[in-house]
């Protein structure tokens, strides 16, 4: 008996990080392949800001869109191609988490409205407060109606796309969590960061010694982890030769 392999999950990595925090902590898929201990065989980097083909839906299990240094409202050539394959990917069912750049890139992609958080740069550990309906929700319904989460970003999704739900928002922020399908999710906040990626993130001047670290269950990795044993249908056995 053998155990068919199961496609990979894509990694669609938005633009490169600033030189001085890859020297530290490397670049954004890193970040997601040591958050959920992928294998190699487990996932595939794809990077549309090196022109890039954004992968076919047949070849893997599901994509994270990365978070960035970019501005959606930049509209890049690779980041409205990633937003035209985001609609198609969202059409073709395939299984989508969008984090932070990618959140806003989802949320853009499908009608909604991305612009300067009028409200400022939301950044470091902060609460994030679930709506009511999270609770019905397949991914979310195991988390707490209150919980920390890295946050560093100052672009938002000012209004969301007409189909999405609101299901999770912060102090400064109306929309931390989407849902646009049964298939696609996005958060405004870091679910794969830690306390290192975040303070290595932050320009020197604005690191702060006192950022504390998750306190308890880090409920924002644990959504992480459950997207991407979503994506992951069972093996299946086959009769070996």
């Amino acid at each position: 008996m053998t155990l068919t392999s199961a496609l990979p999950l894509a990694l669609i990595q938005l633009e490169v990080p600033p030189a001085a925090v890859v020297e530290r902590i490397g670049e954004q898929p890193r970040w997601f392949i040591d958050a959920l201990d992928l294998q190699p065989d487990e996932y595939v980097i794809v990077r549309p800001h090196l022109g890039e083909s954004l992968p076919q839906f047949d070849q893997i299990s599901g994509a994270i869109l990365s978070g960035s240094w970019a501005m959606v409202t930049d509209h890049a050539e690779w980041s409205e191609r990633s937003a035209a394959w985001v609609r198609a990917a969202i059409d073709a069912r395939l299984p989508l988490l969008g984090v932070c750049y990618g959140h806003q890139l989802m949320a853009y992609a499908l009608g909604g409205k991305v612009e300067d958080n009028p409200n400022g740069w939301e950044r470091g550990l902060l609460p994030v407060v679930c709506e009511e309906q999270a609770q019905r929700d397949g991914l979310l319904a195991t988390l707490p109606a209150r919980f920390s989460a890295w946050l560093s970003h100052r672009q938002s999704v000012i209004t969301p796309p007409p189909q999405a739900q609101v299901l999770a928002t912060s102090d400064k922020d109306g929309c931390q969590i989407l849902r646009y399908s049964p298939h696609a999710l996005s958060v405004q906040f870091h679910p794969e960061f830690s306390r290192r990626i975040m303070l290595a993130c932050l320009p020197p001047e604005s690191r702060d010694s006192s950022v504390a670290e998750v306190e308890g269950t880090d409920w924002a990795r644990q959504l992480l982890v459950a997207f991407w044993q979503q994506t992951r249908p069972q093996a299946k056995q086959a009769q070996g030769a």
